[in-house]
């Protein structure tokens, strides 16, 4: 009595182990393959026709349109666009000698030129200084690959001026208008100093040595060219 009623518990619990659980219970892929789809023998899908992670047809989404199918205004409109960038970058990298001068200016030049001791606002690496002939100049810093002797053509003048006249640039003169030169008399350099550096909560104490180099110009010349020499040099 007691065999026959284990076997069947036995048997019980073997036949509630096979039986599946509800559908709701199947993991989201097995749920998915439980639907019965009928396909007609007439229509067999192709690869192209796949299904979508959200079953919309692959047909109905947005492809990248091919190059036969780009319109011919579409494509004037971007050859049109690298054409501008491209014509951009001379307009860019030409200075101004190309630009004609004016007529007007030409004609105020006599008497900017005729009053001595001119003075001028040059620019050298950004920074301006206002000098005429005979002043020294210091640096802030050591010009790399200049000898004492060498003379400098300096081309980035914002103002040139008399007593009674300055002439101003947008944002420089042009180059064609004056003649400015200095020359490099040596190279200065002051004295060693030394800079302690420390750390919160550190025993250790940085001496940090400095030493800084300048270099030194005068002004040798300054004039403003008439108008005989920059049509010449136009010319030229």
């Amino acid at each position: 009595m007691l065999s026959r009623s284990l076997r069947r518990a036995f048997v019980d619990s073997q036949s509630n182990l096979s039986a599946l659980p509800p559908i709701f219970l199947l993991p989201c892929r097995a749920y998915f393959s439980t639907i019965s789809n009928s396909v007609e023998p007439d229509h067999i899908p192709s690869t192209t026709d796949t299904i979508s992670l959200r079953g919309v047809p692959s047909s109905s989404r947005s492809s990248p349109p091919l190059p036969s199918e780009i319109s011919p205004l579409r494509l004037s409109s971007e050859s049109s666009q690298n054409v501008h960038q491209e014509s951009r970058k001379p307009e860019s990298s030409t200075s101004e000698a190309t630009k004609p001068i004016t007529q007007e200016l030409l004609s105020l030049l006599p008497a900017l030129r005729a009053q001595s001791k001119h003075y001028a606002t040059i620019h050298i690496h950004a920074r301006p200084y206002l000098l005429q002939i005979g002043d020294t100049l210091r640096l802030p810093f050591r010009m790399p690959d200049v000898q004492p002797g060498d003379i400098l053509r300096l081309n980035r003048l914002s103002s040139i001026g008399s007593r009674d006249y300055t002439l101003n640039g947008a944002p420089y003169v042009d180059e064609r208008v004056f003649e400015a030169r200095a020359i490099v008399v040596g190279t200065e350099s002051e004295p060693m100093r030394v800079v302690e550096k420390t750390v919160r909560r550190r025993r250790k104490v940085k001496r940090v040595k400095s030493k800084l180099r300048f270099t030194i110009l005068r002004m040798v010349e300054l004039k403003v060219k008439s108008g005989e020499e920059i049509m010449a040099g136009n010319e030229a």
